[in-house]
């Protein structure tokens, strides 16, 4: 499956290839069959413990996400062996040669798309008076003895800066309460409630009703943010394993399903970003204190928990949070470009091709990972932004590309273009146009039943 954090497709390395004379498919399974998936090449026997088995079809609490006939499932790497996409080598060796020529082998060159830096991708200027007014503004709530939660919602709409993130992120998720006086002792209480899981139950995800949850978690890690140093550090997959491990044997009814990881990767991000002035995507976990480290895992499994419990129907048994969110995807682009929804029935797309994976990651395989935090910050400012608000998003987004999508003329090309669409230069500037369609959207249709359906 592809998306914003993975390079394009290299035709050389895929026995489909754009350019084929060979038929095109005429169906999503014809489609799929023909396709490899980026975690294929080179792929040999699994002879290490998690030797991965066909997901069965009964209702279990490690759970793989529907067959989506892009998705295949591999073995699981090695803990230190790094996933990489097919063009990933050629990346590394563009990226080698930019660095030879600059004369500057400080550090790796990351990938523009892996980049998380929250400016524009043609850099910023430095701090405006207007951006330096907002920074005051957020300090001054902050600092307030009751901290205004509405008034910081309005603020964080547009975006929050960087140095009040972490703080803001914990009280508009609903981990910290408003009062600042009582903020230390709860930070404490729920960080010291998390290892206190920790120790009672991560010893049994070896025990055989908790082996398939684990092994699955296991094999995801890798996979996560594969092009970012940050998260092919065994300290941070250890980490993330612990974090989605908890979670999902404290929630029975859904279990761990594949898309649940990418979750933890922004408030991670943000929560690091605390303590790391610059390059996140180089940083050494092991060079923080352990009380630290220790700190910002039980904030990012705290925050995710709140983000999930507004969404866990998108994650019980045959997902039905999903569901109905396609089909209303499906009614709203219906309503607001009846001709990108006809070119979709013309090429026998259905939205569930493309537009589950968009509503499972949040659009987290769409866009680079400094686009998803900005793009968080108004879906926490937002009422039930992760819920609600996402519906509009992705119909922006959608139609955002109409050029495009009508330009591809047949199946095959047009998935190939809803799986990979071209947001690797996206910054701020990008992510704020998207969330001004999106709002003029939900504006016109959230409270207009008669307008949202025929």
């Amino acid at each position: 499956v592809y998306g914003a954090q993975h390079p394009p497709l290299d035709p050389r390395r895929h026995r489909l290839s754009l350019n084929s004379k060979s038929k095109k498919p005429s169906t999503f399974h014809e489609f799929a069959r023909s396709t490899n998936d980026a975690w294929d090449i080179d792929d040999e026997e699994d002879d290490g413990m998690f030797s991965l088995k066909q997901p069965s079809s009964s209702p279990v609490q490690s759970r793989s996400m529907p067959q989506t006939p892009c998705v295949k499932f591999i073995k699981a790497p090695e803990e230190t062996e790094v996933v990489k996409s097919c063009s990933d080598a050629q990346l590394n060796v563009n990226a080698g040669m930019l660095v030879k020529q600059q004369s500057l082998p400080v550090r790796p060159v990351i990938p523009l798309v892996a980049r998380i830096s929250d400016q524009n991708a043609s850099g910023a200027p430095p701090m405006t008076v207007r951006e330096k007014t907002r920074l005051d503004k957020f300090k001054q709530l902050l600092a307030s003895p009751n901290t205004d939660l509405e008034e910081l919602r309005k603020h964080s709409w547009s975006g929050i800066p960087r140095e009040v993130r972490p703080v803001t992120w914990r009280l508009l998720s609903g981990y910290l309460p408003a009062n600042r006086e009582r903020r230390d002792l709860v930070l404490q209480r729920k960080r010291e409630e998390y290892f206190g899981f920790i120790e009672q139950y991560y010893h049994s995800r070896t025990d055989e009703n908790h082996r398939d949850t684990y092994r699955q978690i296991h094999i995801d890690i890798p996979r996560t943010n594969p092009l970012i140093p940050l998260f092919q550090q065994p300290l941070v997959q250890e980490v993330f394993e612990r974090i989605l491990f908890i979670w999902a044997i404290r929630h029975p009814a859904s279990g761990y399903v594949q898309g649940i990881n990418d979750l933890v990767t922004p408030f991670f991000v943000v929560f690091l970003s605390e303590f790391v002035e610059e390059d996140v995507e180089n940083f050494e976990m092991a060079s923080l204190p352990q009380d630290t480290q220790r700190n910002i895992e039980a904030d990012s499994f705290w925050c995710m928990s709140k983000l999930l419990d507004g969404i866990q129907d998108n994650y019980t048994f045959a997902q039905p949070g999903i569901q109905i969110k396609v089909k209303a995807l499906e009614e709203l682009v219906s309503r607001i470009d009846e001709d990108v929804h006809v070119h979709f029935q013309k090429c026998e797309v259905e939205y569930l091709q493309f537009a589950f994976r968009w509503m499972n990651n949040l659009l987290m395989r769409e866009l680079p990972l400094r686009c998803t935090i900005r793009l968080w910050d108004t879906y926490q400012a937002e009422s039930e932004g992760f819920s609600h608000f996402h519906l509009y998003v992705c119909a922006a987004f959608l139609i955002k590309w109409r050029k495009e999508i009508l330009s591809m003329l047949d199946f095959q090309s047009l998935l190939m273009l809803l799986q990979n669409l071209p947001t690797i230069h996206w910054g701020n500037e990008e992510v704020g146009l998207l969330l001004a369609e999106a709002y003029r959207l939900k504006y016109m249709f959230a409270d207009a039943p008669s307008h949202y359906k025929r």
